[in-house]
């Protein structure tokens, strides 16, 4: 089925006939309260539009949830309408989208984290629209830096500096700690967003930059490496390098440590009748390098993308103007916890009943990074593979930073052509 512009104007056209309904298959959600609220969103829609909408069953991994993807897409089958795609996969999935830029009126994507929107941008397309985002936090023991009568540290030195200072407080009151700080180490994604935040806050840039170019290899990324690396077996246990989300989670959780780096879902977690640590959390920005001004929190989260090989282009992007609606992302805020992609709702009354944490995560927001999937597209698993590769090196003391940078330098410029990363869809 050919999918130009005087197809879709028959597929609108179509669309707005009376009593014609559409079918619209959506594959968001994933388990728990996602799904659930996900479920509701789309009964919503489909009271409201005299449409259908269903959810479409999804891997949790995103790693299997990606191929899944891809699979669909690249047979041109029409079985998904909706796609809930990963922050890092515009680039990969650019080809067999939409541009929702040219669909929807301009004014609509007013209010939009600007970050969200341009990494959603690919060749000038926008090919999805922000959900929901996840911007690295720092997690931290209040009652524990009462004690110590601590501020909550600013930079990565002075957090190096609270840490060993509650740790040796601990020990020699006869309650020792396991860990002064706990982090993503492990050799996968997580530690990308972890190094990339180092990186960043530094001063160090973004790995690579809008224009193509390789940019890691310069001294404040090498002093931001050589920092992190001091932290393993000090402030930070040699397990660390094993750690994805919900292990630094579990050991910070339990009582174990006195600073964490996790994303916003850990807080609910943190204030159930079960923590151990409830009423002792307290959360903040990231940290940031001594010579430079501000943090940096890497951008997770998940936006919208309409499928180009959709039979009812037209209700799809109807439905994902609906599920990324003001109203309806206020009733996610507030039912599950899920940061807007709109920053009005980071002042909403309702929402900072229900979840106070949000009240600090538009200024977390407002110098947030993301990584460089848009301009890397389709080898972005490539880069990421060999940055965080790179970073646990550094961490297992395997190479010099030094070393490690100019190495990892040659490898991404030999993955591009001058700067040129190749076509979105890959080809």
């Amino acid at each position: 089925m050919k999918h130009g512009g005087r197809t879709l104007l028959f597929l609108a056209l179509l669309w707005a006939l009376p009593g014609f309904s559409a079918t619209i298959r959506v594959a968001c959600g994933g388990v728990g309260n996602e799904l659930r609220l996900c479920h509701e969103g789309l009964a919503r829609w489909s009271a409201q539009s005299g449409h259908k909408a269903v959810a479409v069953s999804m891997p949790h991994s995103s790693t299997e949830r990606l191929a899944l993807y891809l699979q669909f897409l690249s047979a041109k089958a029409d079985d998904i309408d909706v796609f809930q795609i990963d922050t890092v996969w515009p680039g990969i999935l650019a080809y067999h989208m939409l541009d929702l830029g040219s669909m929807i009126p301009r004014d609509r994507l007013a209010g939009f984290l600007p970050a969200l929107l341009h990494n959603n941008t690919v060749a000038g397309r926008l090919v999805a629209i922000p959900w929901f985002t996840e911007p690295g936090l720092l997690f931290y023991r209040s009652d524990l830096l009462e004690k110590y009568n601590i501020p909550l540290p600013d930079t990565w030195p002075r957090l190096r500096e609270a840490a060993r200072l509650v740790l040796d407080g601990e020990r020699a009151a006869g309650h020792p700690l396991g860990a002064g700080f706990v982090w993503q180490g492990a050799s996968y994604e997580g530690l990308t967003c972890n190094a990339l935040e180092w990186v960043a806050s530094y001063g160090g840039g973004t790995i690579v930059d809008e224009a193509g170019r390789v940019t890691i290899n310069n001294p404040a990324a090498k002093a931001a490496l050589q920092e992190a690396a001091s932290w393993i077996g000090t402030i930070s246990p040699r397990g660390v390098l094993n750690m994805d989300e919900e292990k630094a989670r579990g050991v910070f959780q339990s009582g174990g440590a006195v600073f964490m780096r996790n994303w916003p879902y850990a807080w609910a977690m943190m204030q159930g009748e079960d923590s151990p640590v409830r009423g002792k959390v307290g959360v903040g920005p990231l940290p940031h390098g001594p010579g430079y001004p501000a943090s940096a929190a890497t951008l997770g989260g998940w936006s919208l993308a309409v499928s180009r090989y959709s039979k009812h282009p037209q209700a799809a992007v109807d439905l994902v103007l609906f599920l990324t609606s003001t109203d309806e992302q206020r009733r996610r805020a507030i039912a599950g916890a899920f940061n807007p992609t709109i920053m009005a709702l980071y002042k909403d009354s309702a929402v900072l009943e229900a979840q106070p944490f949000m009240g600090g995560l538009e200024a977390v927001l407002s110098t947030a990074v993301v990584r460089p999937a848009g301009i890397t597209a389709m080898r972005y698993n490539r880069v990421s593979h060999a940055f965080w590769t790179t970073a646990y090196q550094v961490l297992t003391h395997e190479v010099s930073p030094r070393k490690a940078l100019a190495r990892l330098e040659r490898q991404l410029n030999g993955f591009s052509d001058r700067g040129r990363w190749g076509r979105a869809d890959g080809r």
